[in-house]
C-alpha cells in the first residue's frame, strides 16, 4: 500500500524545481539540485527531508525494465467483486497488494473493481497467479485480461504545476 503522508506541507516554486529533477534521477547530487535551482546543498537537503517526511517523496527506488530480469510478459487485470462491503474490499487491497507479481493496484469505480498491472515470466506463470489470486477468493465475481504487446510508455513521473 501507499504510505500515508504524516503531515500536510505547501510546496513552493523552490520544492518544484527539486521534485522535477529527482522524478528525472533521484541520484543528481544535491549540490547539482542546488545549482540548478538557486539554492544551497544543506537547503536542498533539508527541502528533500521534509518534502519525505510529509509523504510528498514516497520512495526512492531503482526503475528496473523487467524484461532484463525474465518478466517479459505485462498483465492488465480488470476485477469485479462480489461483495464490496468495506471490510471485503479492504481484504482484497491487502491480498493485490502483498502479490510481487502486482505492481500497481487501483481501486476503480466502474464496472470493474480494481485495476491491477501485474508482471510475469509466461503465461503458464500468470495461470497459476489466476488460480492462487482469483479462483481462489470467494469474492471475486469475474476477472478480464489484456496482455500488453508494447511498453510504449511506462514511469511514474507526476506532471507538477509550472
Amino acid at each position: 500500500m501507499v504510505p500515508k503522508p504524516s503531515s500536510s506541507i505547501t510546496l513552493d516554486s523552490f520544492d518544484l524545481a527539486i521534485l522535477n529533477i529527482l522524478q528525472r534521477d533521484n541520484t543528481t547530487p544535491q549540490r547539482v539540485i542546488g545549482e540548478a535551482v538557486s539554492l544551497s546543498a544543506p537547503a536542498v537537503q533539508r527541502r528533500i527531508r521534509r518534502m519525505e517526511k510529509a509523504g510528498v517523496i514516497q520512495a526512492n527506488v531503482a526503475v528496473v525494465d523487467p524484461t532484463q530480469v525474465g518478466q517479459s510478459i505485462t498483465i492488465f487485470v480488470e476485477v469485479e467483486v462480489i461483495s464490496e462491503t468495506a471490510e471485503l474490499i479492504d481484504a482484497a487491497k491487502r491480498e493485490f497488494a502483498s502479490v510481487p507479481e502486482v505492481q500497481q493496484c487501483y481501486y476503480v469505480t466502474g464496472e470493474a473493481d480494481f485495476v491491477l498491472v501485474v508482471v510475469v515470466s509466461t503465461m503458464t506463470a500468470y495461470e497459476a497467479l489466476t488460480r492462487r489470486l482469483f479462483f481462489g477468493n470467494n469474492n471475486v465475481k469475474r476477472f478480464r485480461t489484456f496482455v500488453a504487446m508494447d511498453r510504449v510508455k511506462v514511469g511514474l513521473m507526476v506532471p507538477l504545476p509550472e
